[in-house]
């Protein structure tokens, strides 16, 4: 789109690496005809693995599925990879292609994980519900970035708040459509991040889910 129409302002409300994939210069002056908000954050999948050890504070391994030809999942995957090393955890990678890969990664995934962190990707979405059942029956909770899937049975998820990002991108819309230049505009990052839990899953994985740790959540699911 970018390419296609040079002349006319693009604003992305979601994306997990603008700069890698050589959609912008930079942050702070993105440039051409593009801005928006970034969801790349480090800091945020390592805050989001501490949490889920509050819960799993056994946790050693950790499985990660993600489907790895889109190059936002590589950039979230990378970087839930290096949190979770950092807290000297192991990880393994489990690349979801195509609905039939989720069952056989299941199988596999029962005694060589301890929780699995499920990367933000539509294909991983619209099957939550399989994949989050299937960790249930094999007694692995799972976390997400997005609140969605805890909606579909995760057991948590820590991450910005979507809808706040696209409240943020129509304001930017605004900008520009009072005469700001698209590619003068800084690229946000997200300052609202949610932590959801779902308490009728931790009942059914068997884990208790500290107090404090739902004193903080900012929604609970029972």
């Amino acid at each position: 789109m970018k390419e296609a129409i040079a002349t006319v302002p693009v604003v992305f409300a979601l994306w997990a690496d603008p700069i890698g994939s050589g959609y912008i210069a930079s942050l702070a002056r993105p440039g051409g005809n593009a801005t928006g908000l970034s969801i790349q954050s480090l800091d945020t999948a390592a805050k989001r693995l501490e949490l889920i050890r509050e819960v799993v504070p056994n946790l050693q391994r950790l499985a990660i599925l993600a489907r790895l030809d889109n190059p936002s999942n590589v950039v979230e995957a990378s970087e839930v990879e290096a949190a979770a090393r950092k807290l000297g955890v192991e990880v393994t990678m489990w690349n979801i292609r195509r609905n039939e890969d989720i069952a056989p990664a299941f199988e596999q995934l029962k005694s060589r994980a301890d929780a699995i962190h499920v990367v933000s990707d539509p294909l991983l979405l619209a099957n939550g519900i399989r994949i989050n059942t299937l960790a249930v029956g094999a007694r692995l909770p799972t976390v997400y970035s997005f609140r969605e899937g805890v909606e579909l049975g995760a057991l948590m998820s820590y991450g910005a708040n979507f809808p706040k990002l696209w409240q943020r991108a129509a304001e930017l819309v605004d900008k520009i459509m009072r005469g700001a230049k698209s590619g003068d505009i800084p690229v946000e990052q997200p300052t609202k991040f949610d932590l959801v839990v779902n308490l009728i899953t931790a009942r059914a994985l068997g884990l208790e889910v500290p107090p404090m740790l739902l004193t903080r959540a900012n929604e609970v699911i029972e």
